[in-house]
């Protein structure tokens, strides 16, 4: 390739969102490159390849054992766990698909898995960070939904596929551009995986695309779980709970709580670990020159390092924050030395009609009937005096049940099917 040629890529590279210049070395002739500025000592490429290599093997482990969780375990099939699988499995498909080809093409700035890949991975980073994000928002629509409005509709399971389905569909559509105009360059000599916009002079086009993507898969769903958030934990926290209902409710209401709590710290982590990445690119934007500069090699490696990391934080805040998941990582690392599964681990994820288990489903739908109560204080002790029968039936059952086989209670027995009236109004919501 001669210089005009190279002058030519040059310029058409200025209007890409590659995060590292193009400018090149030239002998005194300017004919023949020297080297490529972007190889780096053999030192450093080790203690990045162990920084991302740690990505993987947690991201891969956590996230699919997390789907083993939830799938594996009919009680654990619930319309928020059925989100987060999409979440994880988003989260899953980033680390093995992305941030290891990735890595190495930002290691010296050299493509080496041909056009049809280059095309791959420049449309399915932007699939996956759509339906990751979007599927946090979906949570927290639906709590917001079963917190707030607990005697409204909630999504089923077939609804909650089909919104998984719409979402994926909009993420490709969305990243559709990515893959239709990518293309690979060689540049002496070094091969470039870059996307060419047609027609696009000045790199207006691949300005709008980028800022429009930031809005639609950054600021707008963030905006959205805000605001949900917000009126979630307004409601759960700024309540009032009278006393004669303290003893009932409490731990519905901690239950709920330890939710939002959970799905909070996930979209914050989320949050801040995309952050530079995407102030990196706006910066650029409106300043190439610090594409050019010696160090950004290393500001970008890091910067990439950490939103590939938001991959791998899920399953870690599930396993600390929610018992189940606790349970369930015990259940599937039991082989090793150092964990035990007690009984307790057991029962979490035990789908049965023990009386145990119905009790336990009677006291999250209770749960849906908080929010009503706390602003109806007259209709939740009145709701309280009802249950007082209902919790003495209960205290016989218990009784019963220490001295009946289980798999009597298995088999129809009253007692499991004894329900507050809250129980009974809202078993829709399931």
């Amino acid at each position: 390739m001669d210089a005009e040629g190279i002058q030519h890529v040059d310029r058409d590279m200025e209007a890409t969102s590659w995060p590292f210049s193009v400018t090149t070395e030239w002998q005194e002739d300017g004919n023949e490159m020297t080297r490529n500025q972007f190889q780096q000592p053999d030192w450093q490429v080790a203690l990045w390849a162990m920084a991302y290599s740690l990505i993987i093997l947690v991201s891969i482990t956590g996230n699919v054992t997390v789907i083993w969780i939830i799938l594996a375990h009919r009680r654990m099939r619930t319309v928020t766990n059925y989100l987060i699988v999409n979440l994880a499995f988003s989260d899953v498909s980033m680390a093995t698909f992305n941030t290891l080809f990735n890595f190495v093409y930002a290691l010296h700035n050299d493509w080496y898995f041909g056009l049809g890949y280059c095309r791959f991975q420049n449309f399915f980073p932007i699939t996956a960070m759509f339906s990751s994000i979007y599927s946090m928002a979906a949570i927290a629509v639906d709590r917001y939904m079963a917190i707030i409005h607990p005697l409204k509709p909630r999504l089923s399971s077939t609804s909650t596929k089909v919104v998984i389905a719409l979402i994926w569909i909009v993420a490709i559509l969305l990243a559709f551009p990515q893959c239709y105009y990518s293309v690979t360059i060689f540049y002496y000599p070094r091969t470039v995986c870059m996307v060419d916009w047609p027609d696009d002079y000045g790199g207006t086009h691949q300005l709008s695309y980028q800022f429009a993507v930031i809005l639609l898969i950054y600021l707008l769903p963030l905006l959205v779980m805000l605001v949900t958030y917000s009126l979630v934990g307004q409601s759960l926290w700024g309540g009032h709970i009278p006393g004669e209902a303290r003893d009932n409710y409490h731990s519905q209401i901690t239950a709920k709580r330890k939710v939002v709590k959970m799905m909070v710290v996930v979209v914050l982590t989320f949050a801040l670990c995309w952050l530079p990445y995407h102030i990196y690119f706006i910066l650029g934007s409106f300043n190439r020159d610090i594409y050019k500069q010696h160090y950004i090699q290393q500001v970008y490696l890091a910067i990439f390092w950490l939103a590939m990391s938001s991959t791998m934080y899920n399953p870690i805040i599930y396993c600390c924050l929610n018992q189940r998941f606790r349970a369930g990582f015990r259940h599937a690392f039991v082989w090793c030395p150092f964990i035990k599964v007690s009984e307790e681990d057991r029962m979490e994820l035990q789908h049965t009609h023990t009386f145990r288990a119905t009790m336990s489903r009677s006291h999250r739908k209770d749960s849906t009937y908080i929010h009503t109560s706390i602003k109806t204080p007259n209709a939740f002790e009145a709701n309280a005096a009802i249950n007082s029968d209902i919790n003495s039936e209960r205290d016989a059952c218990m009784q019963l049940k220490k001295q009946t086989p289980l798999n009597t209670y298995s088999s129809g027995s009253t007692c499991a099917d004894t329900r507050s009236p809250a129980d009974t109004l809202l078993q829709h919501n399931n």
